[in-house]
């Protein structure tokens, strides 16, 4: 028997509101049903906030938290991702697999809500989506979502429109800042099935990733996140199976085996006129990911953190 993430994602967003003050977020109630949580547009959010967004993005099937690392001698929080449904959690919940475009209103979304919709391909690859009453879902936005947006979503889900509760922030808050952060196992997860690794091989996933200063705007901060689990991310992954495929497979699966690597990404995004669609696609993944075999007791270890790049793109 599966858990379903929207359920286990909805209760997490009542104990958010029930904490809302301490959170420094902010409830709409939206015209026509709905509700959206403001976790860094016109409200201030914080690190907290931003862990319960990265919860709620992963169907609270993960333990998030924000632990003490080093940058270049400066001392700099990691962000720590521990889930023992790494695929479930991952990729049938967080992974930002859905663009939300309507009207002049676009936002990155993720969470919940996506398992619901179950329009994306990997679900027929992963064999789950769910069916629910009422849904719940992330967006990475500077903008409110209007009525129209909860009203689509609906639709896409097949819930009543006062079934849909979403949270939100911009990439340039503490909140957003740490919920795009917190996606280092994530991306190995993704990568790993884009190259055909058997996902039912992984039993759990550990991830961290620098945290980077808030940004000046949304698109800095963009490329401050990125380069963050690009250039910093290191993942382990508890793994069954035979050590040759690990072997053949892991010079694949971090970041620097794209034609893309090197440089900070907002270098990298200019390049291709911020054309998310260019950039190699083999660049999103971690900077260092180890296979730990649990069957053999083999550990397989590639890639390694660019602590140079990150410097370049944290503070200068």
């Amino acid at each position: 028997m599966t858990m379903s993430v929207n359920r286990r994602a909805l209760w997490l967003v009542e104990a958010v509101l029930a904490h809302a003050q301490e959170r420094r977020v902010v409830l709409h109630l939206i015209e026509g049903g709905g509700r959206y949580v403001d976790c860094g547009i016109e409200a201030r959010g914080g690190l907290l906030a931003g862990l319960e967004l990265a919860r709620v993005c992963l169907g609270d099937l993960a333990a998030v938290s924000i632990v003490p690392g080093e940058l270049a001698g400066r001392p700099v929080p990691l962000v720590q991702v521990v889930t023992d449904h790494p695929v479930q959690a991952c990729l049938a919940s967080q992974y930002a697999g859905w663009a939300i475009g309507e009207g002049k209103f676009f936002a990155m979304g993720s969470g919940p809500m996506r398992a619901v919709r179950g329009k994306e391909p990997v679900y027929d690859a992963i064999g789950f989506r769910e069916r629910e009453a009422a849904v719940v879902g992330v967006l990475e936005t500077r903008k409110a979502p209007p009525p129209s947006v909860l009203a689509m979503i609906a639709r896409e889900c097949g819930v009543e429109q006062a079934a849909v509760s979403l949270l939100a922030a911009p990439t340039a808050s503490l909140a957003g800042g740490v919920q795009v952060v917190a996606r280092a196992a994530e991306t190995a997860l993704h990568k790993l099935h884009e190259l055909g690794f058997p996902m039912d091989r992984i039993l759990s996933a550990f991830g961290t990733a620098p945290l980077p200063p808030v940004a000046r705007d949304d698109l800095a901060a963009i490329g401050r996140t990125n380069d963050a689990v690009l250039y910093g991310g290191r993942v382990i992954l508890q793994v069954t199976g035979d050590d040759a495929s690990l072997e053949e497979i892991g010079p694949k699966v971090p970041s620097s085996s794209s034609r893309d690597f090197g440089e900070p990404f907002a270098a990298i995004f200019a390049r291709y006129k911020h054309d998310f669609y260019a950039v190699d696609p083999l660049l999103f993944s971690p900077a260092e990911v180890v296979f730990q075999n649990v069957e053999t007791g083999r550990t397989h270890a590639f890639g390694k953190v660019e602590a140079d790049v990150l410097a370049r793109s944290f503070w200068s």
